[in-house]
């Protein structure tokens, strides 16, 4: 390689990357490269490209490297730009090929970024499919079929024989102890007349009620008055056929 020819290509470099270029050797150069465009939403993702140029260049390839100053590179992404640029080199072998990279590799940081932007978007999309999907089938409710009916109606009668007997196990409290024994014994609730007459402030004789509602009746306060007929006897007067 002619010292000269590498020194052309250095003197190029520096006229179009004046802030991105560093010359680290005569043989060593690091080039810091962003994508060719920005993206809204996109990630922030700049590199820097270092190339050591081999005694052959350009019949050869320069080694290269790549390391990212803003963002992150998987192991994998920084596999694929390795194997883009070095396609890209061996079309280019006899010829400076160090603007040719560059560009190059601007360009697969922008289908890059690009790419990762249209993951995000299907992943959010699914999300947004998947909530979408949830909520319908809350709104919807679950289809009715024999195993889940039958499921349903165990589930049921086994809350409702625990309320009865949370409710009969308050109203056995509300027993005497004796109460309590016979209604145990008879495995039933008490009937309603059976109830009436245990609760003693129920049971009312029918002679208290009579004494109660008892009006008393004076009766020699009450005159008989006579008739004319009786006036006359009591007077003693009688009456010939003459008169």
């Amino acid at each position: 390689m002619s010292s000269d020819v590498l020194l052309e290509e250095f003197e190029v470099l520096e006229s179009i990357y004046p802030t991105e270029l560093s010359k680290l050797s005569e043989r060593d150069i690091r080039i810091d490269v962003e994508p060719e465009e920005t993206t809204d939403g996109g990630d922030e993702l700049k590199l820097t490209l270092s190339v050591h140029y081999t005694d052959d260049y350009p019949d050869t390839l320069p080694d290269v490297s790549i390391e990212a100053i803003e963002g992150d590179l998987g192991d994998d992404e920084i596999a694929g730009i390795l194997s883009g640029l070095k396609s890209v080199g061996e079309e280019n072998l006899g010829m400076a090929m160090t603007f040719t990279l560059v560009t190059h590799l601007r360009e697969q940081l922008l289908e890059l970024v690009r790419s990762r932007m249209e993951r995000k978007k299907q992943v959010e999309s699914e999300k947004e499919r998947l909530a979408i999907e949830a909520e319908e089938a809350r709104t919807r409710g679950t289809p009715v079929t024999l195993e889940n009916f039958k499921a349903w109606k165990a589930k049921f009668d086994k809350e409702l024989a625990e309320k009865k007997a949370k409710e009969d196990d308050e109203k056995l409290k509300a027993l005497s102890l004796k109460e309590r024994e016979e209604y145990k014994k008879l495995g039933t609730r008490l009937t309603g007349r059976q109830l009436f007459e245990r609760d003693k402030s129920l049971a009312v004789s029918d002679a208290s009620l009579l004494e109660e509602g008892t009006v008393s009746v004076d009766i020699s306060q009450y005159e008989r008055s006579a008739t004319p007929d009786e006036e006359e006897e009591e007077s003693g007067a009688t009456f010939s056929d003459s008169d």
